[in-house]
């Protein structure tokens, strides 16, 4: 991928603000003044709306962008089906579904040269695509940029989480380089690029086929909390000059297509509106916690949320485990045995999770569906109920949960690859009553 020819004063400045009405221009002069598309752009740029919700949204969660380009997104050959590779769609009947907890190692790099398309694996997926509900989960795996070639996602939103090594994303609106314990959220539809800014990178990703992601509630913690609006960024206009034959191609409605281009997709001079992609460090986000006794539930540690027609319920909660303290009294600290209605995919990007003692290792993840029981293994039972309960600082670790209210079907790939651990179950097997011994 050709450098950009960037023509704002810094590559990498950002603009903070969640769904802000963001204004950005490469070229001094590109954004009309007081109307969106005038009768001539300036600059000879065509104008192009990106829609990223219906137009009769409610205006509270209406999001488009005002694209000032060279040459219209329209402008291109006819698209072509090509192998879909390991990435999947919802729904998945390839394989059934099980009601078995399931976790997998981390999945290797590739031997060959492969680059973010070619390395993402689909896990499993839920809803579907085409009805623009529900989501599916990725892990991508790649050792090579990619050159001449660009992306883009119609049926999902990308949220993506890197575990090993950075990325730098070119996009139709700008430049985002992210880094373990950051994410980056792509909207539907951005073209984009990915290059690889160490030697191997992995990670995960949730593409989110249902409503955009959007900032949780805060209910009774009042105004503060979680994450904060201003932490998240935006990239400034840049945009890419040259004129040489490469490929985009396009996930659309659970398949791979690819057509060619004879010039950049990253010719946006300018852009405003509030549908973009940006980014977040996820060191930014302020914990909440007990400060009295018991475990609170883990969607207080809610990032982004994209929500369902059904007021409380999530279509996919994005929820992390950051570096907290703990300071609950007379309490079993760690999670607590449970099964939910809400199914949980959990990875982990670095250290240690605190109700595993071992199996679960960054890079790794683990799947546990609706009603499937799950908890802390044996030796973290034994040792959180024996401890002396001191305040605690869980530092150098980071795990996070795709929650999602629909159950996650595996793929033929997740159910079959050795990289899935045949004696997850086994986890809880050390586990021996206690009833009858003095509290």
């Amino acid at each position: 991928m050709p450098e950009a020819k960037v023509a704002s004063a810094h590559a990498l400045s950002y603009l903070p603000g969640f769904g802000n009405e963001h204004m950005t221009e490469a070229r001094a002069g590109a954004l009309p003044v007081a109307q969106n598309s005038p009768q001539r752009t300036p600059l000879g740029l065509y104008t192009e709306q990106l829609s990223g919700t219906a137009f009769t949204a409610p205006r509270a969660q209406n999001r488009r962008s005002w694209l000032y380009r060279v040459v219209p997104s329209a402008r291109h050959g006819a698209f072509k089906r090509i192998p879909d590779g390991f990435v999947r769609s919802a729904p998945i009947e390839e394989v059934e579904a099980t009601p078995d907890q399931l976790r997998w190692n981390p999945l290797p790099i590739p031997e060959r040269p492969t680059d973010f398309i070619d390395g993402c694996v689909t896990l499993a997926a839920n809803g579907n695509a085409a009805l623009h509900v529900g989501a599916a989960i990725h892990v991508y795996v790649a050792s090579r940029s990619m050159k001449d070639r660009y992306f883009y996602d119609a049926d999902g939103e990308l949220l993506i989480v890197p575990q090993m090594g950075a990325l730098r994303i070119a996009t139709e609106l700008g430049v985002l380089e992210i880094a373990p314990g950051e994410i980056a959220v792509l909207p539907r539809g951005v073209r984009f690029g990915v290059e690889l800014l160490d030697a191997t990178v992995r990670g995960y990703i949730c593409e989110n086929y249902g409503a955009l992601f959007s900032l949780p509630e805060l209910g009774p913690l009042g105004s503060n909390g979680l994450a904060n609006a201003r932490d998240f960024l935006y990239p400034v206009a840049a945009f890419e000059q040259h004129s040489a034959p490469c490929e985009l191609v396009a996930k659309f409605q659970g398949r791979l297509w690819s057509t060619e281009l004879d010039r950049s997709p990253f010719d946006v001079v300018a852009w405003r509106g509030n549908y973009a992609p940006y980014k977040y460090d996820l060191a930014r986000f302020n914990t909440m916690g007990s400060v009295s006794y018991d475990h609170p539930d883990p969607s207080i540690n809610t990032v982004l949320t994209s929500p369902s027609d059904t007021p409380g319920i999530a279509n996919v909660d994005f929820v992390i485990f950051p570096p907290r303290w703990l300071v609950t009294d007379h309490t079993f600290r760690p999670p607590w045995y449970h099964r939910n209605v809400m199914s949980e995919f959990m990875g982990l990007v670095k250290g240690v999770y605190d109700s595993r003692a071992e199996g679960f290792v960054p890079g790794g993840c683990s799947l546990h569906n609706c009603m499937s029981g799950h908890g802390p293994d044996a030796a973290a039972f034994e040792h959180a109920t024996s401890v002396e309960l001191r305040p605690q600082y869980l530092d150098h670790t980071l795990a996070f949960m795709f929650e999602t209210r629909f159950v996650n079907q595996p793929t033929r790939f997740a159910l079959q690859t050795e990289a899935l651990q045949s004696d997850y179950s086994q986890t809880w097997s050390a586990l021996r009553p206690h009833y009858g011994q003095d509290a």
